[in-house]
């Protein structure tokens, strides 16, 4: 088995697996599991600074970016959405599908989003139902300052959809200080669970513009008005993963416990920055760093399928490439979640290294993890 360095999903701690493997009974009929399963998305809101309810979903990460949009949008609605990577323009796709009028605020792609220049642009157009960004753009590795654009937008009357599937707990979310109305995460990235959940935290004014509808939300699975009251009504709009959820509160009670879980993050990804630099390699991003992912540019001579190839095949590390515009162009490292130490990061320079050298890459300095 290769070890899995790429930018989620992750590799999955031994405790995870095993909460994983434990017997379960019926989720529909089990009283005992709605406690569960509430008590399960408080710890998920406590984490994230939040009372807010949060929902445990069936389905990977995007699932809930499509019920976010799903529940929000009505036929001819203006929606913002905040483009500056390829995750950030996808949801234009989403608010089409459902009768949306998405409008597109482009940046470059290898910057972050300035909130001055946004509010100069918001204060000429902000007329809008919802806005949607993207706090850590795993293709290219760009983190959004969430903390600075979330409130300028409530404070033009906009709601705010964020996806933050793989920059929470590897990158700080405080979801009550950022005004975040409605916020999407996934279990596979730096939570550290297998693929197979996402989850959604929605603040009053959400719930408000949901229930407040002129028509009814054009989907079942991905409405998120069909939680409305499960736990006083001990009713789930179809039958939750029992197993996944064992897993998932599991990861979340280790990162609970480790108080460095965050801090360990930020130096890592600085240490990972500083390396590829050191060595003469060059970043993707000129700012906007996420501690997450780091994503550095194919050295001239060779290919991103190259080094893959090498690194997966010789040394039994699984590096990604990266896809849409960014495709052959790049090589992201991941290092969230459980994939986060000393040891998986010393590893994976190592061998970064060495096939560099057998590719005949002309390094400034060795790649050195230190």
């Amino acid at each position: 088995m290769y070890k899995m360095m790429t930018p989620g999903p992750t590799m999955v701690a031994e405790n995870v697996r095993m909460a994983r493997s434990l017997e379960v009974g019926n989720p529909d009929f089990d009283l005992d599991f709605f406690d569960y399963y509430r008590d399960t998305c408080k710890l998920y809101s406590r984490l994230l600074h939040t009372e807010n309810e949060s929902l445990i979903l069936s389905g990977e990460g995007i699932l809930g970016l499509e019920a976010a949009i799903a529940s929000l949008t009505e036929t001819g609605d203006r929606v913002l959405v905040l483009d500056n990577g390829v995750f950030g323009k996808g949801f234009a796709d989403f608010v089409k599908i459902y009768g949306g009028n998405p409008v597109l605020y482009t940046k470059d792609y290898r910057h972050s989003l300035d909130a001055g220049e946004l509010k100069k642009y918001l204060e000429h157009d902000s007329d809008f139902k919802y806005a949607t960004l993207v706090h850590c753009d795993t293709p290219s590795g760009m983190l959004n300052d969430i903390a600075a654009l979330c409130p300028l937008l409530k404070e033009f009357g906009i709601l705010t959809v964020v996806d933050s599937v793989s920059g929470m707990f590897g990158n700080e979310v405080n979801v009550d200080k950022s005004h975040i109305d409605i916020l999407c995460g996934g279990s596979q990235k730096a939570i550290s669970a297998p693929i197979g959940l996402t989850m959604v935290t929605l603040s009053k004014d959400a719930k408000q513009a949901i229930d407040n509808r002129s028509s009814d939300i054009a989907s079942f699975y991905a409405n998120l008005s069909m939680f409305k009251n499960y736990y006083e009504n001990k009713w789930f709009p179809y039958s939750m993963p029992i197993s996944d959820i064992y897993g998932l509160r599991q990861a979340l009670e280790n990162i609970s416990n480790d108080s460095d879980f965050l801090n360990r993050h930020a130096r890592i990804a600085e240490k990972t920055r500083n390396a590829l630099l050191n060595s003469g390699l060059s970043l993707y991003a000129e700012d906007g760093y996420s501690d997450t992912v780091t994503v550095f540019c194919i050295p001239e001579g060779t290919t991103a399928a190259d080094i893959l190839k090498k690194m997966q095949q010789e040394h039994g590390i699984m590096l990604a490439g990266s896809f849409d515009v960014l495709a052959g162009e790049v090589i992201r490292i991941g290092h969230m979640g459980f994939n986060c130490t000393e040891e998986n990061m010393l590893e994976t320079f190592t061998a970064l290294n060495d096939v560099l050298n057998e590719l005949n890459v002309p390094l400034k300095e060795p790649l050195i993890w230190k």
